[in-house]
């Protein structure tokens, strides 16, 4: 049995309409098994000749029951009308035996089911407890030294009297603590399946957000992965291009060449974009960026393509040439592609480009220095926000914005331990 008093931070969920249509009939069908108990045992003749009149009885049976239409709605007031009018109904000697008992344990297992503030369910209880035995002990008195000699013998250290009064009290007190044990036990059950169902509505909450969340890290892997294939290729077809409308004239051969890059280019998008697509049609093959073809060994090739389409390029590899994690290669591959082809589209006819691959002990260290013209290349678009996004995916950072010697200056570090999933 709990008495604690305090008041918890949850309180159980509120009844409902049905709730409250229970509690009518409820009280309909004990008010009918009141009438009928009052009648048979005014006619069996319960208490002798001197119960009072049927009238009593009815208004007896009315007040017991009729209150706990209410139980819910105010169960502190009901307990109480209903533990008043019972004692006064049995002091009366109403010949209603039963339903009073029921009536009485059903209010007072109300209190301690659905009063939200413990302290006062405590008290009410109580109160009730203490009026019932004060009561008890009364009427045990008055037994006890009424002067006829009428009812169970008396004599005795334990005498029929004394042990029919034992029995009252001990049938009173498994009656008033199983009531209170019950009261308390359903309203932590209560209590129990609203935490339950707040839980469940929060990680059903947080399931979605999840969805959602994931739903949008595709859309944006997805977005930069098309951004990185589509702009460097593009963007050497359209050098490409204009280099041969400028010597389409004057020489045929030179036109015709780079006419083939541009198609050569074309042709390694679609095998790029093929391949993208295929990873995301591949159920459990859309693992991030990993499941790209590019790796740091196709370095070599990237600034050979930069070469071939007027930015003059140098790779300089640094350090013990190491195996980093996939998705390190793959980032590292697209930060200095997407580094190059910004120099290009940005650095005007004259800019040049050094790539610098450093390894280190623990970190791998790429740089990306242009000449040429910065102005269109610091602001901030999706190329820079997709080598950002690149580091980060890989535990690392970047660093992206004018060189002090002049030019633009790309520097991405990422370790090369287990990269982070962002």
């Amino acid at each position: 049995m709990s008495f604690s008093t305090s008041t918890p931070a949850l309180l159980r969920a509120p009844a409902t309409a049905r709730d409250f249509r229970n509690d009518i009939w409820l009280a309909g069908a004990l008010l009918l098994g009141a009438i009928l108990s009052a009648a048979l045992g005014s006619t069996a003749g319960v208490y002798g000749g001197g119960s009072p009149a049927l009238g009593w009885a009815l208004l007896y049976s009315a007040g017991l029951t009729v209150p706990l239409a209410l139980r819910r709605r105010h169960p502190e007031i009901v307990a109480c009308t209903v533990a008043v009018v019972f004692f006064i109904g049995v002091s009366a000697r109403i010949p209603e035996l039963y339903v009073g008992n029921i009536a009485l344990f059903i209010a007072f297992y109300t209190v301690g089911a659905w009063v939200d503030d413990r302290r006062r369910a405590l008290y009410v209880r109580a109160a009730i407890i203490v009026g019932m035995f004060v009561w008890l002990m009364v009427t045990t008195f008055q037994s006890a030294i009424a002067p006829d000699d009428e009812g169970l013998s008396r004599d005795g250290l334990f005498s029929p009297f004394v042990a029919f009064m034992l029995i009252q009290f001990l049938v009173n007190v498994a009656f008033f603590g199983g009531a209170y044990y019950m009261g308390d036990h359903a309203y932590a059950a209560a209590i129990a399946r609203t935490v339950l169902e707040e839980r469940t509505r929060e990680l059903e909450l947080e399931r979605e957000l999840t969805a959602a969340q994931a739903v949008a890290l595709d859309r944006v892997r997805i977005a930069r992965e098309l951004h990185d294939v589509v702009a460097h290729h593009v963007s050497a077809m359209g050098v490409q291009a204009g280099a041969a409308r400028a010597v389409l004239e004057r020489d045929p051969d030179a036109a015709r060449t780079a006419m083939l890059g541009v198609e050569a280019s074309a042709r390694s998008a679609l095998d790029e974009l093929r391949h993208l697509l295929e990873t995301l049609r591949t159920p459990g093959g859309g693992d991030g960026d990993s499941a790209s073809t590019v790796h740091l060994s196709g370095l070599a090739d990237l600034v050979a393509h930069a070469n071939a389409n007027g930015l003059p390029t140098q790779l300089t590899v640094v350090g013990e040439p190491s195996e980093p994690p996939e998705i390190v290669q793959v980032n590292t591959y697209r930060i200095a592609q997407e580094a190059l082809t910004n120099a290009r589209r940005h650095g005007g006819a004259d800019a040049r480009a050094e790539v610098r691959l450093r390894y280190e002990a623990g970190a791998l260290e790429l740089e990306v220095a242009s000449t040429g013209r910065v102005g269109a290349a610091m602001r901030p678009g999706l190329g820079i926000v997709g080598m950002r996004e690149r580091a980060a995916a890989s535990g690392g950072t970047l660093e992206a914005g004018p060189h002090p010697r002049g030019g633009f200056l790309v520097r991405a570090r990422m370790p090369l331990a287990a990269a982070v999933a962002s």
